[in-house]
């Protein structure tokens, strides 16, 4: 039977029917649950945004956007500190990773990562045929500096803050980094705003570094799927090639820009967050969990030696979703969103009731 499939698919790559694709943490459809597996933000985005979209959405759709956000775009310029033309706009941090394959990745040529992280580059680099190159985390998530280097490819990605371990590198350690790397190094920030740092600035004294940030984590917009990326002025124009003609909608143009008009709505939803953030840290330290020092809306919480598949299972039976990674260096792990107090309140009950 398979081989009578492999024949209906020849018209498919090989590489790709020999994928297991991108799993995207589980979307509960119907039912009130507690959803702390996907990294959303529990808070409402700014008024204005909302406004924006009524707005957006009128008759004007039947005309295709602006297809280089430049609205969005000018005004990303203004708050981030840099250029128009250092920044593009893509439809989720998602597609500008895969603008930067796409520009920078040929078949074969190696695309390096520290891991555990963000399952998708994996998933990215088979897609455009490159080849992945992991250099494994110790146990505290202190960034592999040489090994990663060493094998690093066309491209090199470091997420920071990481996920799923919610840790950050030292600002320092990837301006170095980024001075030994030949290739291009794309520092993904989806999480920044919970945290202290960015690696923005390094655009302007490196011509091989870009800086990736999402309005889907602490702008509330994960439904709307809009990303930015930063970086020298010729290495945007060469990534604008490559992208869909018209990636973003009006709507999410309207939305991400009226966003970056109330960065004081934001700003109060991230310390609400970094509070609970906090508590939630506390308490599953008494509940003997081993927790990372978080930089992001999630925590990693860990047993050493016990594996954490059978709480997840009740957590959900409970109503309850976190994460769960059925990877040999996070089986005694669990990642669990930073939601509202309550929504941690059900989740601290649940784990006690089980003890």
């Amino acid at each position: 039977m398979s081989t009578e499939r492999d024949s209906e698919l020849s018209f498919i790559r090989p590489d790709v029917r020999a994928m297991t694709g991108y799993t995207p943490g589980e979307q509960p459809r119907g039912g009130r649950v507690v959803k702390l597996n996907t990294n959303e933000n529990p808070y409402p985005p700014s008024p204005l945004v909302l406004e924006a979209m009524v707005s957006a959405a009128s008759d004007a759709v039947r005309l295709y956007p602006d297809p280089m956000a430049s609205d969005l775009c000018r005004r990303a310029a203004e708050v981030y500190g840099v250029a128009a033309d250092q920044v593009l706009a893509g439809n989720g941090s998602d597609e500008l990773l895969m603008m930067v394959l796409r520009a920078c990745v040929g078949p074969g040529d190696a695309v390096a990562y520290p891991v555990p992280t963000y399952s998708l580059y994996e998933t990215l680099v088979q897609i455009v045929g490159g080849r992945a190159v992991s250099v494994p985390f110790d146990r505290d998530f202190v960034l592999p500096v040489d090994g990663v280097v060493e094998l690093a490819g066309k491209v090199t990605f470091v997420c920071n803050p990481n996920a799923p371990s919610g840790t950050v590198t030292p600002l320092a350690v990837i301006d170095e980094m980024a001075s030994r790397l030949k290739g291009l190094l794309v520092v993904d920030e989806a999480y920044a705003d919970f945290g202290t740092s960015t690696a923005t600035e390094l655009i302007e004294r490196h011509p091989n570094v870009v800086v990736l940030r999402t309005f889907s984590k602490s702008f509330s917009l994960a439904g709307l799927r809009v990303g930015l990326a930063f970086g020298p002025q010729p290495v945007m124009a060469e990534l604008a090639k490559v992208k869909d003609s018209y990636n973003l909608n009006r709507v999410s143009i309207a939305a991400a820009t009226a966003a970056l008009n109330d960065l004081d709505w934001m700003r109060a939803n991230v310390e609400k967050v970094r509070r609970t953030r906090a508590r939630l840290t506390e308490e599953l330290t008494k509940l003997d969990y081993d927790v990372l020092p978080s930089d992001t809306n999630f925590v990693l919480a860990r047993q050493p030696g016990i594996n954490q598949e059978a709480v997840y299972k009740m957590l959900r039976a409970a109503g309850v979703l976190v994460r769960y990674f059925d990877l040999p260096a996070l089986r005694d792990a669990l990642r669990i969103t930073v939601g509202t107090d309550e929504e941690i309140d059900a989740l601290l009950a649940a784990l006690r009731a089980a003890r």
